[in-house]
Parts: structure tokens; C-alpha cells; sequence
């Protein structure tokens, strides 16, 4: 065994392309380091919906130029099996670590395939990416990226030439043929032949980012923002300047890309303490509201004024931005489909009955929110906003950060907040309270555990609301494919209970929905809301034993 272990770590190490890994897996045999060998040599990364994701090293478990180029070869010999030889792959990245060369690795080898390839020409935003597949005519995209993971991850990200990511069966056909690469040696990557395009495809994202404007809207809203080290600054900034709206005062030590992400404990403002340097800019500068990108910027989180928490600043919940938006667009008179993911609030759907609007539900993530047939607008309660579908088929920090800023600004017009708007939200719909219950896990067996306890002895009560429903969504729905989940419908709430698709993390989400009949009810339907939101969070624990 140890031996097998040992010959397979050498057979990659006489293909490995890069000098920083080779020196990492060499120092591992060297050591007869078994325990790691092991770990990074016990399977593949898995390709699937979100692509690949791991941590950066050596092996096949592990993020690195070798993984990437099996990628690149099995997603280029994917396209050309779809009749697309010739056709022009887009590559997009992020500024962490490696990501320039996994760029570079996958231009070389869609090139050396006999397809196109285009590098965006810096690391910039994934919408720009997603939107350049669109404007460019591209047959695919990639977007080299772990978005909010820790610094030593990073990711591919596959798009298909709609701009929407890879949905089944595309994502198991490009698995079969990233298998089928026979060894790197064999797979073509010349030294140049691909196209670094210029600034122009940013500037016609750019142009693109005032369709989500009304003609002649207030802009007077001022706000702080956070890159949370990413790319999102530059992009952001020019944004804003293009619309009129106050230039933002940035936090000033995140606002450079850093793949170290040296002053935040994870790059995702839902995390604790992620968000405490910009309640510290807000505080000695008192702007209308904060904005926060992740460090790929396609999530867009908000902050806001609130003097009844401590610090006098208060994150929005991604349910609570979903919401305030729809009702801004329905208030623009939009048209056409509002959609969401199972895991986001209830409101949605309420707001666009109300609105007299299509409304549908998907799976989770915006590869499904995007394909929705009509679709005006798609949120998930993660902090992604689709706003311009047209322009951007996937979540978009920036344009999100437009609307939101737009919003405050007619709000501010008429001496009111976003806090007043949920309020109305609440009165006009019942007050729908959304919370979530996550754990990361070193040993991934623990999900597992988790989801069967919780399939072999489903809950009939939380928080003292009786089990009405249980679904297994691995089985599907009449209106679902099939996915590993577990919804719970409650008198008056709903619990959903899944493994993160990207991270080791099992993930329950939970909304309460509390009747109010007056403004002065507001106050105890909240207290009611966080009261069963706090029981059902203590009881699931218990029942899924985590």
C-alpha cells in the first residue's frame, strides 16, 4: 500500500508542470510523509455543477496547474464534441494565488485544442466574465475563482455559451472527458496563440451596468465599501462614477486585491467580523449605507443605520436585500419573471403575486435561477443578485450595489430608510424572519451522518410547531429535480437541510413567517419571529445531532 502510494505520488511528480508544487510533493516523498500523501492521493477533485474547488498543492486532490490542465483538456475535447471546434473560449480570474496560471494553463490548452481562447486582461470581477461570454459570442466561459473561500483555495468555474454555468448532464459529460485525458504530456499547450483583450470588453460592461438604472433617478446616497481584498474595487468605483452617485469611501485596508486576505478570518461578509472594518470607516464617516463585495465580486452584501444594535450599524440579511430590491423593481413597473432558489425567503413570492408577476422556485444556486424562463430578477439569500439577466446570467455584486445604492437614494428623497421599507414589507406581507444554522466540519463524514440521522428520524416538532410535510428532494419534486436536501414545512415555517455544494459545510435555513397587523405589532412580531427561530435553530441541532 505504502509502496503503490509512494509510485503513484512519483508518476505525478514527472508530469508536474510547476516548479512550486514539484518542490512540495518531492519534499513530501522525500519525508515518506504517508498520512499526506494519502490525503491528497485519495481521489480526484470532483468536477460537478460548481466546477472544481479545493485547496491549493500538490496531487490530484488538490487545486494545481496539472488538475487544471486536465480541466482545461476535458472541458476543450467537451466543446468540440458539441460541434464547437473553432469556437472562442472566454477566461476570466480573480487575484488569488495561482490564478494568473491557471489562466494561462487554460488558454494554452483550448488553444493548442484548436479552439479560441480570450484572457480578460487583469483579474476583474466574475460578472465581467459572465458578461463577456454573452457579448463575445463565446461557446464557453471559465472563470478561475473560490469566490468567499479561505486564501489557500481557489477554483475553476465553468460557463456555457447562454453565460449561465454548467448545469447536468453538461457537468457529468465534461467530468468523463476531464477523466478520459490520458497523460499531460499528450496535451497540446503552445506557448501563445490566444488572445489578452483589452480594456474595451470591461468598458462595455461598464456601459452595460446603466440599464439597471431608472432615466433620471435620485443618486444622492453616499456609502462606504469594502473589496474584502478583491477585485471588485476598481469596477465598483467606476460604476458609481459613471451613474452620479457619490464616489465611496473605501475601507482603506481592504480595498487592495490580497490573496492572503490578511484582516479577515474568512473573505465572506456573512462571517463574524468580516464586516467590523467597515462599521469602523461608517462610524467616523456616517454614509447612508455600506457595501460589501466577496473577493470575486458577485455577492453584494448591505449594511445599514440602526441605533437600536450595538455599534449603530446592522448587516442585512441576503433575504432582507432579496426583498427590498423585488419591491423597488416592482415599484419601476417591471415585468416579467421574479425567481429564487428553495433556500431563500418566502417573501419573494408573495411580493410578486401581490405584483401580479411570474414567480419560480429552483434549486439552489444561480446556474438554476438563471435558466428560468423570463426571468427579470433572481436573488438567493447567500447575498447574489441577478438584476440585468439580459447583461449578466448570474449573480452580480456590482450592478446589485447600483440598485441597492438607487434605492436608498429615492428612499432618502422621501426622509425614509430601507429599515422603513422592510417595515412596509412586514405590514403588507407578515413579518418573514429567516435565520440559518451552519457548521463546518474538518471530516465530511459528519454531513453524511447528519442527513441519514435526520432521514431515518425526521422531526415531527420544532420550537413547538408541528412537522405538517417532510420532502427527501433526492427523490425530486413535481417542480424539482432531484438533490440531496430535506425540507420540513412547519406551521408557519420552513426548514431546508443540505450540504454546501462548495464548501464542507452542512447548511440549514430556516424562515419563520409572523402575521402583524399594525405598525406597533412590528416590535413583538420580531421578538416572536427571533424566538422561533432560536428554538427551531436548538432543535434541529439536536435532531441532526451536530
Amino acid at each position: 500500500m505504502q509502496h503503490d502510494l509512494i509510485a503513484q505520488a512519483r508518476t505525478w511528480l514527472a508530469e508536474d508542470p510547476d516548479p512550486e508544487t514539484r518542490d512540495e510533493l518531492a519534499a513530501l516523498i522525500d519525508a515518506g510523509d504517508t498520512d499526506e500523501l494519502a490525503a491528497r492521493f485519495a481521489g480526484t477533485l470532483q468536477f460537478g455543477t460548481a466546477g472544481l474547488r479545493g485547496e491549493l498543492g500538490a496531487g490530484p486532490m488538490r487545486m494545481n496547474r496539472s488538475v487544471v490542465i486536465r480541466a482545461a483538456a476535458g472541458l476543450a475535447a467537451y466543446l468540440k464534441s458539441q460541434g464547437q471546434e473553432g469556437g472562442l473560449v472566454v477566461v476570466g480570474y480573480d487575484a488569488r494565488y495561482k490564478s494568473a496560471d491557471f489562466a494561462r494553463d487554460t488558454a494554452a490548452v483550448m488553444t493548442g485544442a484548436g479552439l479560441r481562447a480570450a484572457v480578460l486582461p487583469r483579474p476583474l470581477p466574475t460578472p465581467v466574465l459572465a458578461y463577456a461570454i454573452r457579448h463575445l459570442g463565446a461557446v464557453a466561459g471559465v472563470e478561475v475563482t473560490a469566490s468567499h473561500n479561505p486564501p489557500r483555495d481557489n477554483g475553476y468555474k465553468v460557463y456555457l455559451g447562454d453565460g449561465s454555468q454548467i448545469v447536468p448532464p453538461a457537468d457529468g459529460e465534461i467530468a468523463a472527458a476531464i477523466a478520459a485525458v490520458g497523460p499531460l504530456g499528450g496535451v497540446v499547450r503552445p506557448e501563445d496563440g490566444w488572445e489578452t483583450l483589452g480594456e474595451e470588453v470591461l468598458a462595455a460592461y461598464l456601459a452595460r451596468t446603466d440599464a439597471v438604472l431608472a432615466a433620471g433617478s435620485p443618486r444622492t446616497a453616499r456609502t462606504v465599501y469594502t473589496a474584502m481584498h478583491g477585485v471588485g474595487t476598481s469596477v465598483l468605483t467606476a460604476a458609481f462614477e459613471r451613474a452620479g452617485f457619490p464616489e465611496p469611501v473605501l475601507v482603506a485596508e481592504q480595498a487592495e486585491p490580497d490573496p492572503a486576505f490578511p484582516t479577515v478570518a474568512f473573505p465572506n461578509p456573512e462571517e463574524p467580523g468580516a464586516m467590523d472594518l467597515a462599521f469602523a470607516t461608517a462610524r467616523r464617516t456616517a454614509p447612508d449605507l455600506i457595501i460589501a463585495n466577496d473577493p470575486d465580486a458577485d455577492r453584494c452584501a448591505v449594511a445599514v443605520p440602526d441605533a437600536s444594535v450595538e455599534g449603530g450599524w446592522r448587516m442585512l440579511r441576503g433575504d432582507e436585500v432579496g426583498a427590498l430590491l423585488a419591491a423597488h423593481l416592482v415599484e419601476r413597473g417591471a415585468s416579467g419573471v421574479f425567481a429564487e432558489s428553495i433556500v431563500s425567503s418566502s417573501l419573494l413570492g408573495r411580493i410578486a403575486e401581490k405584483a401580479g408577476l411570474g414567480y419560480e422556485e429552483t434549486l439552489t444556486g444561480f446556474k438554476w435561477i438563471a435558466r428560468v424562463d423570463g426571468l427579470r430578477y433572481g436573488y438567493e439569500e447567500a447575498l447574489g443578485y441577478c438584476v440585468d439577466p439580459e447583461g449578466v446570467r448570474d449573480k452580480d455584486g456590482i450592478t446589485a450595489a447600483l440598485l441597492v445604492a438607487e434605492l436608498a437614494s429615492v428612499l432618502k428623497e422621501q426622509g425614509r430608510t430601507l429599515l422603513d421599507l422592510l417595515d412596509d414589507l412586514a405590514l403588507a406581507h407578515g413579518l418573514h424572519a429567516t435565520d440559518q444554522l451552519s457548521v463546518r466540519v474538518e471530516d465530511l463524514s459528519v454531513i453524511a451522518d447528519a442527513m441519514a440521522r435526520l432521514r431515518e428520524q425526521p422531526p415531527t416538532a420544532l420550537a413547538g410547531l408541528a412537522v405538517t410535510s417532510a420532502e427527501d428532494l433526492s427523490r425530486g419534486t413535481d417542480r424539482l429535480p432531484p438533490t440531496d436536501g430535506l425540507r420540513y414545512h412547519l406551521e408557519g415555517a420552513r426548514v431546508i437541510v443540505r450540504p454546501s455544494g462548495t464548501e464542507p459545510k452542512l447548511k440549514c435555513y430556516l424562515e419563520v413567517v409572523v402575521p402583524v397587523v399594525d405598525a406597533p405589532g412590528l416590535p413583538a412580531a420580531r421578538a416572536r419571529g427571533a424566538e422561533l427561530l432560536a428554538g427551531i435553530k436548538r432543535d434541529l441541532a439536536t435532531a441532526a445531532g451536530i
